[in-house]
């Protein structure tokens, strides 16, 4: 057996069916969570009010639902938000029917709950929230096709297969993590899942991309023992990176306020479990889709035999031979 280096390398093909198992259950999991229990939409996609007041004492959430029902806003949902002193207050359904002046109306109805002043209105109606809502859906399966059709044609088709494969596992595992814990999905959690889109395929590509040039370099031909090698390798590189940023989104998370905490929350999920595929997944896949360490190596070179024809083609041309 060839030895690579004199740096440790970790058996993780040895533990893949244990690593694909857990993966297994948590997305069939995060699989039965979207179904049965749904995603929380927020009035970005559902359409609505949301209302933010802001008392100069705690906000009187009992008083607040209690004035609120003898109204037309009787089905609005209150909750803190940030300090004991804020509050949302959540409008659902059409707003249709809501007037320019709202932030007036909200002024006389709050009157006998304290004093407080109004922060921000937010207003969608639901035709607008159905066509973001679809439009995020389409961004979504855009993005994934287009990374499908980028990665064939960057590398061998089992890889491109098994790159979509792990990026369905990050961004399905993260979404139940969002339905799990009901957080509200608005255009910032659409913007973290395509930011995880690009973040986890990064470190799969990587990955890859030593695959690769291990597969080309070396005499090895069992697939599980370049992978280990080539994992071992990239592990450092893939720990820190991941690392340094986990704790920067945490940051956001633990002292960035309620505003970008869906935002925050939905980034620290993606970042470990897309790191967590990246390690232990995604090369598995490879394995499973019984991909040909002899076949590859005779296409790299058929490709690389086909380079030295075009520049030595160009070359006589240059220098007036052809």
């Amino acid at each position: 057996m060839e030895v690579f280096s004199t740096e440790k390398i970790y058996d993780f093909m040895r533990k893949r069916f244990a690593f694909l198992g857990l993966s297994s259950i948590l997305f069939i999991a995060s699989i039965v969570l979207l179904f049965t229990k749904g995603l929380n939409f927020g009035i970005d996609f559902a359409g609505g009010t949301i209302v933010q007041v802001k008392y100069e004492q705690v906000a009187p959430i009992d008083k607040i639902r209690d004035t609120l029902k003898a109204t037309k806003y009787g089905n609005s949902i209150i909750t803190k938000f940030g300090s004991d002193e804020e509050v949302i207050i959540r409008i659902t359904g059409s707003s249709s029917d809501l007037t320019n002046d709202i932030s007036d109306e909200m002024h006389k109805i709050l009157v006998p709950t304290g004093k407080f002043e109004i922060r921000r209105i937010d207003m969608v109606g639901a035709k607008v929230g159905g066509e973001l809502r679809e439009k995020g859906l389409m961004a979504l399966s855009l993005s994934l096709i287009v990374m499908l059709i980028y990665l064939s044609f960057r590398f061998e088709w089992r890889f491109a297969v098994a790159s979509v494969f792990a990026l369905v596992h990050d961004i399905t595992i993260a979404m139940g993590a969002i339905c799990l814990f009901s957080v509200e999905v608005n255009l910032d959690i659409l913007a973290a899942i395509l930011t995880l889109l690009g973040y986890s395929l990064n470190d799969t590509i990587i990955v890859f991309d030593r695959i690769r040039e291990q597969i080309q370099t070396s005499k090895v031909n069992d697939l599980k023992e370049i992978i280990n090698e080539s994992v071992s390798k990239t592990l450092s590189r893939t720990t820190l990176t991941s690392l340094t940023t986990l704790f920067v989104v945490a940051t956001l998370y633990f002292f960035g306020g309620e505003i970008i905490n869906g935002f925050s929350f939905t980034l620290l999920v993606g970042i470990i479990v897309g790191t967590y595929s990246s390690i232990f997944i995604a090369a598995s896949f490879l394995v499973q889709l019984n991909f040909s360490i002899d076949d590859f190596r005779i296409k790299e070179s058929e490709k690389i035999k086909r380079q030295k024809e075009k520049e030595k083609l160009r070359a006589m041309y240059e220098q007036g031979t052809v």
